[in-house]
């Protein structure tokens, strides 16, 4: 693992700072992704006011496996396994949907049509950066325009979550596991 690119701030953290991490870690240690973001606290708000992770049009399975799939495609292995730990259990994943999530793709035999349907998505985002007119056909059976314009940018939002996390080499938190081995 190589080294931090920008050392993440420590406590005692500014007032502004510490109010940010309340806003989303409530009462947990704040994730070494935000410690790093908060060296230039004005895009730490930024980031903490643009999140997704409330209650939206769409399910936490839903939310979750867009995350996975977006930050398995940008080798985002620290966000992937943050969220496995935080809201695994709430998306029900399998053991064989995890190793999907990285590894696999739509036509694996564990996904249902709707979860399929997320990863072509999220895997055409990060190939084109857009949506062909067949897929687009195909979603918009299944969700509705609310929905979409929700899948859509939180792919766009942990594309830069993703980026972040890899050009400053931010270190794996030690509570969230890795990607799985790929045997």
């Amino acid at each position: 693992m190589s080294t931090p690119r920008i050392k993440p701030v420590n406590p005692p953290y500014t007032t502004e700072v510490q109010a940010e991490f309340d806003k989303i870690m409530r009462g947990q240690s704040p994730l070494l992704l935000f410690r790093t973001v908060a060296k230039n606290p004005r895009v730490l708000q930024r980031m903490m006011a643009g999140g997704l992770l409330d209650r939206g049009s769409i399910s936490i399975r839903n939310r979750e496996l867009m995350i996975l799939r977006t930050c398995a495609n940008c080798r985002a292995e620290y966000e992937w396994g943050v969220h496995v730990s935080a809201y695994g259990d709430k998306a029900q994943w399998t053991k064989e949907q995890l190793h999907s999530s990285v590894y696999g793709g739509a036509e694996d035999e564990c996904w249902d049509t709707e979860d399929k349907l997320i990863i072509r998505l999220s895997d055409q985002l990060h190939k084109t950066a857009t949506v062909d007119d067949t897929l687009w056909a195909e979603l918009s059976a299944d969700f509705t325009e609310e929905q979409l314009v929700e899948l859509i940018m939180l792919a766009g939002l942990y594309h830069g979550v993703s980026f972040i996390l890899n050009a400053l080499s931010i270190q794996h938190e030690e509570f969230a596991p890795n990607f799985p081995s790929n045997t």
